[in-house]
């Protein structure tokens, strides 16, 4: 088991590694450090942080997160002198990580969860839009005058205008091949890692263009240079050469100061809200420590600034590569960051080939990531009250800086709950009473649940057993924020992990502020403001009249403790957060439902959530149903191709892979009339334990037709299997 530990983790911190090196290098450049520094930052995460913070599974490395703080603080300290903004950016890094240590020994770890969601999710949306700014016009291959996110958004019509055809041409078709990579259907380059593809194009077009000598050339009738240190990334003469140190001089100013608080707290939070995130992705379900992983970090930053580096966070992304390439434990963070010191020691030289505007293309695929149009809507159906937060620390922080924008979105959210009839000192109070009842341990509220007062409730709800049943009851409450709801619904995974339930009641006397089913509620005495969550949905509605229509039962909301022993054999389950709309049928020897699902999905920087209609057919006559699936998925790393099928090709059928382990079983099961079935449908299908989750690429399904075609797919799958079940026992 250790022999195959250190297998996993060696390949699969050399997978992370070659995501690693482009985005380390585009971070940096972006950031106004030397490219190097990104190189730094990464190694000394791998090599020194993963034996300090025992995350499982976490990266540690530069983040795209904090392009928008660190450029900030080279250009202020800086003035005119870059080189001098960086050492003073250095010695703001090193103060900053001694602050994130203090804070990790002072436990706060937890201080992810009371920071607002809109707000932090409209900070993330402004560091996308910044990035964004800056990073098209070196796309293009342009210098902007501007230096603000607005100025630099309004030149973008003048930087196209005024492109570099060469360095456009890589840096507009390396945007294009991120957008495009998921769409590929080969599955060998499906596989191969995007910013990987990218250097596989860059590179080779970068000798195409020459861009490694200075030239000038024309086009038509106008002129062009092209500069290598501008246009290509620029690397010391050796690995040790490149280390700065920092300049401590104006440490006690305003600036300095500053920026410190923003390094320490905008770092802190990421790297809390990216180490969750991991930990949802886990397989093994194993949970970090986030007070001594943010000590760790704190340590590693204070390296970092010490030698020339950036700061560092858990990172999502390469954290998400690398649960997916297999990795067992925490030396595959230590490996990543070997393989980058060996690559940056004896290779260099390709480094500097790669041309800037590629680096520059991932970096805004990132940002509009973040700042997606899917974000703003995400926030409006939580409700219009979350959306005014969102705007409002985006809009800020884009006119001043990240500190300013989320100090201006917790105050409207306070300014917008104290409006409501919240009183101020109401925030800062947990008013609970406890009591046993024979159906399990009650938490009853009184005033207000806040995100304010929300850590007071998880030092009592940590306190209790999880393997029992515990009812939070708001009927008394006065109101409930997003934020609170939110944080509720992601622990009560770990109830359902220890054998326990955590349910929430008492909402039927509440006004929703949207029908999202964790949006702030405020209670009412007027029973014709009442919104209950017993009103469906028009999806909800045309569900039921669907089921109906088919004599099939209809349940518009079940408690998770329904849902979740069906899917305890599949991955899913760790990033279940709501089931609705369920379609539940039994056949004579086999039962079934078809239910909406909402899910987390990890992003660069914060975990999402998004939804998919999905099936389960369950109940199936024991024996003779192998484990398998119907999809390369790379959280199966121990599960084995088993045969591509020709059958389906030469009958002109959609082609797919079977992966499983047992080859025999799977061999028998597969037959000619279930291969068919499969193929002709786009369906996707886990089966574990007898049990078969069946899904459309993790899609929603339409109502209407969409459904109909699942339903019947359902049935026709189920009776394949059954018959072929009864003609085993004949035999």
């Amino acid at each position: 088991m250790i022999n195959k530990n250190i297998k996993s983790n060696f390949i699969s911190g050399f997978l992370v590694f070659l995501i690693a090196l482009p985005l380390c290098l585009g971070i940096a450049k972006a950031s106004g450090f030397p490219p190097i520094a990104g190189i730094y930052t990464a190694v000394i995460g791998g090599l020194v942080v993963t034996f300090l913070s025992k995350a499982p599974l976490a990266i540690k490395g530069p983040a795209a997160g904090l392009i928008a703080i660190a450029i900030g603080a080279v250009d202020e300290l800086g003035g005119d002198d870059p080189i001098l903004g960086y050492k003073l950016t250095l010695a703001v890094i090193v103060i900053s990580g001694l602050l994130q240590i203090a804070m990790g020994f002072a436990k706060f770890g937890k201080m992810g969860d009371m920071f607002p969601i809109s707000v932090i999710r409209g900070m993330l949306a402004a560091i996308g839009v910044i990035i964004i700014s800056k990073q098209i016009h070196v796309i293009l291959g342009v210098v902007p005058s501007a230096k603000s996110p607005w100025g630099l958004l309004a030149e973008i019509p003048h930087s196209i205008l005024n492109l570099n055809p060469k360095v456009a041409v890589i840096g507009v078709l390396s945007l294009a091949l991120l957008f495009v990579h998921p769409l590929i259907k080969n599955k060998t380059v499906n596989k191969l890692p995007a910013p990987l593809l990218i250097l596989l194009l860059a590179i080779p077009l970068g000798f195409v263009f020459n861009l490694s000598n200075e030239h000038s050339y024309t086009l038509g009738s106008l002129d062009f240079e092209i500069s290598p240190s501008q246009y290509l990334v620029v690397l010391p003469e050796n690995f040790f050469s490149g280390i700065t140190f920092p300049d401590f001089s104006q440490l006690l100013s305003y600036t300095s100061i500053k920026y410190i608080i923003m390094f320490a707290l905008v770092g802190s939070i990421e790297s809390v809200l990216s180490a969750k995130a991991i930990d949802a992705l886990d397989p093994n379900d194993r949970v970090t420590n986030l007070n001594k992983d943010l000590v760790a970090v704190g340590i590693g930053n204070t390296i970092a600034g010490m030698i020339g580096g950036l700061p560092m966070i858990s990172e999502i992304v390469r954290s998400s590569a690398n649960i997916n390439a297999g990795a067992k434990g925490r030396m595959s963070n230590f490996y990543h960051g070997l393989f980058l010191f060996l690559f940056v020691l004896l290779a260099a030289a390709v480094i500097k080939t790669i041309p800037n505007a590629a680096l520059a293309a991932m970096l805004v695929f990132t940002g509009l990531k973040l700042a997606s149009p899917q974000e703003f809507i995400k926030i409006k159906n939580v409700g219009f009250d979350q959306l005014l937060q969102f705007l409002t620390t985006l809009i800020v922080t884009l006119w001043t800086d990240l500190l300013v924008g989320v100090a201006s979105g917790i105050v409207l959210k306070i300014v917008i709950e104290l409006v409501q009839g919240v009183k101020l000192n109401e925030m800062f109070q947990l008013n609970t009473q406890v009591s046993a009842s024979k159906d399990g341990l009650v938490i009853k509220f009184n005033g207000i649940a806040s995100f304010i007062n929300y850590l007071k409730f998880k030092s009592l709800i940590d306190a209790q057993p999880k393997n029992q049943k515990i009812i939070l009851d708001f009927s008394d409450c006065f109101f409930i924020d997003h934020t609170f709801l939110n944080n509720i619904n992601n622990i009560q995974n770990k109830f359902t992990k220890e054998g326990g339930e955590l349910i929430k009641v008492g909402f039927e006397k509440h006004h929703f502020q949207s029908q999202h089913h964790l949006s702030s509620r405020r209670l009412v005495t007027n029973p014709l403001q009442e919104n209950t969550p017993e009103e469906l949905t028009k999806r909800a509605q045309s569900i039921k009249e669907f089921a109906e229509s088919h004599n099939l039962d209809f349940e518009a909301n079940l408690s998770p403790s329904f849902v979740r022993p069906y899917l305890s054999a599949f991955s899913i389950l760790s990033r279940l957060r709501r089931a609705n709309n369920f379609i539940l049928g039994t056949r004579e020897h086999y039962s079934f439902m078809i239910f909406d699902i909402t899910y987390v999905k990890a992003d660069d920087f914060s975990t999402e959530t998004t939804t998919a209609t999905i099936a389960l057919v369950f109940n199936i006559a024991k024996g003779g149903i192998p484990d398998f699936y119907t999809q390369d998925k790379s959280n199966f790393s121990n599960l084995k191709t088993k045969y591509d099928m020709d059958l389906m090709e030469k009958s002109n059928l959609t082609p797919f892979n079977i992966y499983g382990n047992n080859e025999e079983l799977i061999d028998t099961f597969f037959t000619s009339d279930i291969i068919s079935l499969i193929a002709e449908q786009p369906y996707r299908i886990e089966c574990k334990r007898r049990e078969m989750l069946i899904h459309k690429e993790w899609g929603l399904l339409s109502e209407g037709k969409s459904m109909e075609y699942m339903l019947s797919f359902v049935d026709n799958l189920g009776n394949e299997v059954v018959k072929k079940r009864f003609e085993e026992a004949q035999v």
